[in-house]
């Protein structure tokens, strides 16, 4: 099996493809994936060190308005869908699958016109614009949620897979004992784990001082808080500020980043998260009742609708962005631990979301696409 995946920008497109080419590998024989990028974006720097092939191709992306540099780029996709082309040709791959971000738009149309198989993962409720685009050319649409089925009318129904969105395996393999071990957290205490993402949230990490003091010392809950790098030192100072004893209130833990995010889910209770679609993907796989405060600025405000599939099914509460305050997180961090089994049913109402083997799903999808 010969496989070339791309996509990049954010973390977000790149550690899915990551996942589903190791799951790829897995399930086929003898297997050799090439990873198509840019340069400049993540992908440059993680896909090497995760040990695969990289080939990059010369992409920009579009604008969400008329433009002359929209102009300047679509005449610049000419030149990056002939170079994907001699990539291809070059490769030889049985299947091209695209995971979204402007860079796998020219290498899947470019597969798509020397009629190797193809597939995109669309992650969002919300789809981009170049998987709307590379729709109409794909042979197969990977969905990570079935709402987003509605975006695709012009594609025909035996393209559309719904299939979850892929997670790393060891999401699943940690257990709460070896969370709570690896973390030092304590054993008799709800934890709920607040993460902004990989650089933090602000208005969430902003808000979370009411919080700390009004649980500062609280024997029945502890907060496990990654802030993002460039935000850390801030809230420490504002924490101190306030009176707040981190090493000896002991129910409080400030982290700038967290290396082992598996073995924090496996040990959290309630999680107050941002929106995106692997980390929901994550959430719901381990079953994982949430507090979402969707990030406002993302492209077509997809996490607010990621958010809100989520809500709809009973598994999140959503609080939007602009307010969301200490107050709010504390009125509704208290209504669960008075609730307890409010809590238990929404880690039910996620779990029963959660799609573990979605990687698994989209590798054999992939593996199906393989002509003889």
């Amino acid at each position: 099996m010969r496989m070339i995946i791309s996509g990049g920008g954010t973390g977000g497109h790149i550690y899915p493809a990551i996942t589903i080419a190791r799951e790829v590998a897995k399930l086929s024989h003898k297997c050799e994936i090439l990873f198509v990028g840019t340069k400049q974006g993540l992908e440059a720097d993680i896909i090497p060190k995760e040990g695969f092939n990289f080939a990059t191709i010369e992409v920009r992306g579009l604008e969400r308005k008329l433009s002359w540099r929209n102009v300047t780029t679509l005449a610049g996709t000419v030149g990056s869908v002939w170079k994907s082309a001699q990539i291809i040709k070059k490769f030889k791959p049985d299947v091209v699958i695209g995971t979204g971000g402007y860079v796998c738009g020219p290498v899947l149309l470019a597969a798509s016109l020397l009629k190797v198989p193809t597939m995109i993962q669309e992650q969002n409720v919300i789809p981009g614009i170049t998987n709307k685009i590379l729709a109409r050319f794909v042979d197969k649409i990977a969905l990570g949620y079935k709402e987003a089925e509605q975006y695709f009318r012009k594609s025909k129904p035996e393209q559309i897979v719904f299939t979850g969105n892929p997670i790393r395996p060891e999401v699943m393999s940690a257990t709460r004992a070896e969370g709570q071990a690896a973390l030092k957290l304590a054993l008799d205490r709800v934890t709920v784990l607040v993460v902004g993402g990989s650089r933090g949230a602000r208005s969430i990490n902003n808000a979370m001082l009411p919080v700390y003091k009004h649980f500062s010392n609280n024997p029945r809950l502890q907060i496990l808080h990654v802030t993002g790098q460039s935000e850390y030192n801030s809230i420490v100072g504002n924490i101190k500020q306030s009176g707040i004893e981190l090493s000896s209130d002991g129910n409080i833990i400030i982290k700038p980043y967290l290396y082992n995010m598996p073995m924090a889910l496996a040990a959290t209770d309630l999680a107050i998260f941002r929106a995106g679609a692997v980390g929901l993907a994550e959430l719901t796989a381990r079953g994982i009742p949430a507090i979402l405060v969707p990030y406002p600025y993302a492209a077509e405000n997809h996490q607010e609708f990621n958010a809100r599939a989520l809500e709809k099914q009973g598994a999140a509460i959503v609080i939007a962005d602009k307010e969301l305050t200490g107050s709010k997180l504390i009125d509704t961090i208290e209504m669960f631990l008075n609730s307890p089994d409010r809590l238990s049913c929404m880690a039910m109402k996620s779990r029963e979301l959660g799609r573990p083997n979605a990687a698994e799903s989209i590798a054999r999808l992939a593996l199906t696409l393989k002509r003889p």
